[in-house]
């Protein structure tokens, strides 16, 4: 059974950092080919993509908002896939969540919610202007 624990959320203000955790259950990170994602919703607004990578080979990706400012790690022994946020703006405020895929994840789908079969139970960012 597959289960994904995320942490790391809080308040802080515009320009601050937070590192956000994902730890991972039900398979290892070291194989079978999962694609970690993480997700934010904002009040009002539908969940979107943010980061992936693919525990294959370790390819990254970002949405164009987050690029430069946020990135996406893991780390084997620990099972767990981090987020690192930085510089952070008050439209990043949102609950994010990490969700994982199984192996065979086509690329082009990586956005798509519907290919990520088990998804944590969310993290609050909170970033004051």
């Amino acid at each position: 059974q597959v289960q994904l624990v995320e942490s790391g959320g809080g308040l802080v203000q515009a320009g601050g950092s937070l590192r956000l955790s994902c730890v991972v259950s039900g398979f290892t990170l070291t194989g079978g080919g999962y694609t970690i994602g993480w997700f934010r919703q904002a009040p009002g607004k539908e969940r979107e993509g943010v980061s992936c990578i693919s525990t294959s080979d370790g390819t990254t990706y970002y949405t164009d908002s987050v690029k430069a400012r946020f990135i996406i790690s893991r780390d084997n022994a620990k099972n767990t896939v981090y987020l690192q946020m930085n510089d952070l703006k008050p439209e990043d405020t949102a609950v994010y969540y990490c969700a994982a895929a199984p192996p065979g994840l086509v690329i082009a789908t990586m956005w798509i919610q519907e290919v990520y079969d088990d998804w944590g139970q969310g993290t609050q960012v909170t970033v004051s202007s």
